[in-house]
């Protein structure tokens, strides 16, 4: 059984002005993603580095890849486990450090989910089940930098 998995992804630069990159000020970091069969995505840079502000930008699909990865794997380690999550929401952020050399890395992510479960006893469990949800999660195991989790989880009130 073949194990790895390919992801094609096209990036396109839309924003020569007309002259290229021939000063730094002169060209927009305005740029596409597409994947076959997708919606493509508006990036930029961030605005910090003269990027456009409605656009996503690197360091926020970085987020919010962890962020959506650590939801998928814990929604499965949950379901294995018998907890019955009916709600997730997730206010992710990231810091990210620039260098004296013009480059920079990220310092840390932290993911703080607010996690619904069907049943009171189920909270422990829930609660329990953020680290190996984080384990299983293939970008978090990618990263060179800490994942740090904040999680709530609070039991669904059921009005009758």
């Amino acid at each position: 059984m073949d194990r790895k998995h390919r992801y094609d992804v096209a990036v396109s630069w839309t924003g020569n002005r007309g002259t290229g990159t021939s000063g730094y000020r002169d060209y927009g970091r305005d740029h596409r993603i597409s994947a076959d069969g997708r919606p493509v995505i508006e990036g930029s840079s961030d605005p910090v580095f003269r990027g456009d502000k409605t656009r996503w930008n690197p360091e926020l699909a970085l987020v919010a890849a962890l962020s959506e990865c650590h939801m998928l794997s814990y929604l499965h380690v949950c379901a294995t486990a018998g907890v019955v999550v009916t709600g997730y929401e997730d206010d992710a952020y990231g810091i990210m450090e620039e260098t004296d050399d013009g480059g920079g890395h990220f310092a840390e992510v932290v993911l703080r989910p607010r996690v619904t479960v069907a049943d009171p006893a189920m909270a422990g469990k829930a609660t329990e089940l953020h680290e190996p949800a984080s384990a299983k999660c293939f970008i978090a195991s990618s990263v060179n930098f800490p994942v740090h989790h904040e999680a709530e989880v609070i039991a669904e009130t059921r009005q009758g």
